[in-house]
């Protein structure tokens, strides 16, 4: 029986930047898993997601960080893209908002360049995840175990490298989200 997210509220924060692919399949499965999604980022209005390099769509944001209530989520998902987490972990509230659903013990989705928004949030140390090559060694440097895998698991923490690992992520965040609090 596939796991369901009926009921569940799930936050995606992203922010201009974001890559297209990795903000659009997850959403799409969590939906698909019956959640209901906010998009969440630094700023009111719109954000435009980029396809690699290239400027792609825009999309509405429901709720700026500032005023998001990370109680009313039951997780979270990190998109990458280069700029997105950039730009994320420059703001404080996206970072409070981050660190409060690992103080929560809720699960948390991140993928490619995300990671560096958790970095920022301190709550990597004596975790094991991936995330993109070149995000490594600030991985490392702030206490995390780094394994090149397609996905992985560490107490409701769900990582993935690439966008070539969108199905096993998309996958694994619904069996996460599904399980909730860990």
């Amino acid at each position: 029986m596939a796991a369901t997210l009926q009921g569940k509220r799930i936050a995606f924060l992203a922010t201009d930047g974001v890559e297209e692919v990795e903000y659009v399949q997850p959403r799409q499965a969590v939906e698909q898993a019956g959640a209901a999604v906010e998009l969440v980022s630094i700023k009111p209005g719109k954000i435009t997601s980029f396809d690699h390099l290239d400027p792609s769509q825009s999309y509405d944001v429901d709720v700026s960080a500032a005023d998001a209530d990370p109680d009313r989520y039951d997780a979270l998902v990190l998109p990458g893209g280069v700029a997105n987490p950039d730009f994320l972990r420059t703001d404080s509230d996206a970072v409070r908002f981050v660190r409060s659903f690992f103080d929560a013990g809720k699960p948390v989705g991140v993928i490619c360049h995300g990671p560096w928004t958790l970095v920022e949030a301190d709550v990597v140390r004596g975790r094991r995840l991936t995330s993109w090559p070149s995000l490594r060694t600030d991985l490392v440097n702030a206490g995390a175990n780094w394994v090149d895998e397609e996905v992985v698991t560490d107490n409701g923490l769900v990582s993935s490298r690439k966008p070539g690992d969108l199905p096993a992520f998309c996958a694994k965040i619904v069996e996460e989200f599904a399980e909730g609090r860990h």
